[in-house]
């Protein structure tokens, strides 16, 4: 440890006390951190991250138990320290941001006045106005828009990035000297992520903090940490300078999780090996509004325009991705496209026919042909029925298999998404995150559907089992002939699975695109934004630092006249702000994007 070091683990080991003979939850890990620096812990699921996270801040709680090392921070082993000491210093000196942001705060109290408590008890020298006046200020810092309106806002009112933001503003309002971050930015879309890591990196340096940032995402940690360890099962597997680690790994696991990392620009374009062009789905100038309480208004409504005059055609057998922001429209649309909910104007039509016109026999009739599947595993599947009854229970409800015939169905497509026989009599509980993704994929296969609606389903894992499932969906792709729609925020992954995307915007689709023609050319400002902010380890070809977008988008509420980008758009021009463009095509296979600007001038 040098005398600048804010931080020092060493020969740290946990273990579960119930489980005396088992192997470590964590075994001699070692790292130190200087002010001003950032190190990055990586690794997939259950490698002991978040474990050691929490271990930082002295949160680990039975069964868990430290066995063994040390834990200087300037200086003083905090091991040897009386638990209120080490308890006084979290949230002052050391600060800690998790993964869930909306769970984070006391949902009945407004964001600030949490925040100024908390600011008061630790400065008890600061009036009230004064802390309030210093988070306001934090809060403009860190760009949430309006920030002495929302001050007064309660947690459900702000969206997962500015509450992303708003504990940032609670970790660091204290001036902590070390702060850790938990994963906090695979919840949130790729822009918002992008300008997380850059705020963070310029807070750091006006707070001299140095940061843990823990991540599964190799790409994000490269974004932001200076050296990074790699954890597997428990143990440091190698670390060292992230550059250095980068062009020469020397444990296999390391080479393992770099080869991971998706390429998307050096990889070929996907392309279905059976595409009828037919299309099987048609959705024609769809629109859905929302009547909310206004809160400003007694007996008052506000009109949420969550989806916005929609027209695209889905081909049978073709991967088909809609990509954009979170509240963009693509969970309205996905439940649209599912007849969960009708649309106001506008139809949608599975081979022709319009799903507004069946009758509620022809509709369960219908849902055998078309399954979604959504994005948490966890409530995703009942906890209180077997894992082949989970399976079973569509055959049951569509009168299709009983007896023997059921089960063998029941274990063939089990053994199709690669679940384990053995697992059919148990519970979900005890279940890893991709295997309860499997189970919902399996209930969905087992009525063989035409179509697969994939909400987010891949986006609550890690890169190793999300390229698990990946494969998994070409084959059955390949094998099958569906047709399977991804819905998502996540651009490596249907840059690996799509043929065509269809990037939406507030509501609207501002581009439409064949994969390769939207990877490598993309017509919109916006879609280039978004391909700005992914975090990959190869070059981009467009820059973060001439596309990448500030703040958040507009109100569906209050939607800006014409363009609805433009507000946050760096190429807007006079046009933009009078009416709305429409889609016009701007390569030759056909894709098309809704802007004034045009392709040819976008730098």
């Amino acid at each position: 440890m040098t005398t600048r070091d804010v931080l020092q683990v060493s020969g740290l080991s946990i273990r579960n006390a119930n489980l005396p003979k088992a192997a470590p939850v964590l075994q001699d890990v070692s790292f130190s951190a200087a002010p001003k620096s950032v190190v990055g812990i990586i690794g997939e699921s259950g490698a002991g991250k978040t474990v050691l996270a929490k271990a930082l801040v002295n949160w680990v709680a039975s069964p868990l138990e430290i066995s063994s090392g040390q834990l200087f921070f300037e200086g003083v082993d905090l091991l040897k320290q009386p638990a209120e000491r080490f308890n006084a210093m979290r949230g002052r000196e050391i600060s800690y941001i998790g993964a869930d942001p909306t769970s984070a705060l006391d949902p009945t109290v407004p964001v600030g006045s949490q925040i100024v408590k908390k600011l008061v008890t630790v400065k008890p020298t600061l009036s009230k106005r004064e802390a309030k006046e210093f988070v306001i200020e934090t809060f403009q810092a860190v760009r949430i828009p309006s920030a002495s309106k929302r001050f007064n806002d309660y947690p459900f009112q702000f969206s997962g990035g500015m509450m992303q933001r708003a504990l940032i503003v609670d970790a660091l309002v204290t001036n902590p000297k070390l702060l850790i971050a938990d994963n906090i930015t695979q919840p949130l879309d790729v822009t918002v992520a992008a300008q997380i890591l850059r705020l963070l990196r310029q807070l750091q340096q006006d707070f001299e903090t140095a940061i843990v940032f823990v991540t599964a995402s190799l790409g994000t940690a490269v974004d932001i940490a200076d050296k990074v360890l790699v954890m597997k099962e428990g143990r440091v597997v190698e670390s060292g300078g992230t550059s250095g680690l980068l062009a020469n790994p020397q444990d296999d696991y390391t080479k393992q999780l770099i080869h991971q990392v998706p390429d998307i620009w050096g990889a070929e374009p996907f392309h279905s090996e059976q595409i009828d062009e037919h299309p099987i789905l048609s959705i024609r100038d769809v629109s859905k509004t929302y009547q909310l309480a206004d809160p400003d208004v007694v007996f008052g409504k506000q009109a949420v325009q969550a989806v916005r005059g929609v027209s695209f055609d889905v081909r049978r057998g073709e991967n088909f991705g809609v990509i954009g922001e979170s509240g963009c429209g693509k969970s309205t649309l996905s439940r649209l496209l599912s007849a969960l909910e009708s649309p106001d104007t506008g139809e949608v039509l599975f081979n022709g026919t319009s799903l507004s016109s069946m009758s509620s026999k022809q509709l369960l009739n219908w849902r055998q042909k078309m399954q979604l599947i959504l994005q948490d595993p966890y409530n995703s599947i009942p906890s209180y029925m077997t894992i082949g009854d989970i399976i079973a229970e569509p055959l049951r409800i569509h009168n299709l298999e009983k007896g023997n015939a059921l089960w063998t169905r029941v274990k063939a497509v089990m053994t199709e998404v690669g679940l384990n026989l053995d697992l059919i009599h148990d519970l979900p509980a005890g279940l890893s995150a991709g295997q309860r993704q499997r189970v919902s994929i399996a209930r969905a296969l087992v009525l063989e559907p035409e179509v697969l609606i994939l909400d987010e389903t891949l986006s609550a894992l890690d890169q190793v089992e999300q390229s698990k499932l990946l494969a998994l969906f070409a084959d059955i792709n390949r094998r099958r002939s569906i047709t399977c729609i991804y819905i998502s925020h996540d651009l490596a992954m249907v840059r690996r699975i799509c043929d065509r995307i269809g990037v939406m915007y507030l509501g609207k689709v501002v581009e439409l695109a064949d994969n390769e023609s939207l990877f490598s050319k993309a017509g919109h400002p916006y879609t280039r934004a978004l391909l700005s902010a992914v975090p990959v380890l190869e070059e981009k070809p467009f820059e973060e630092s001439v596309y990448l977008l500030d703040g958040e988008p507009p109100d569906p509420i209050n939607i800006p006249a014409g363009c609805s980008f433009r507000t946050r758009c760096p190429f807007a021009i006079d046009q933009c702000a009078q009416e709305e463009p429409n889609l016009e095509v701007y390569e030759e296979k056909g894709s098309a994007a809704a802007c004034y600007v045009g392709y040819a001038k976008l730098p």
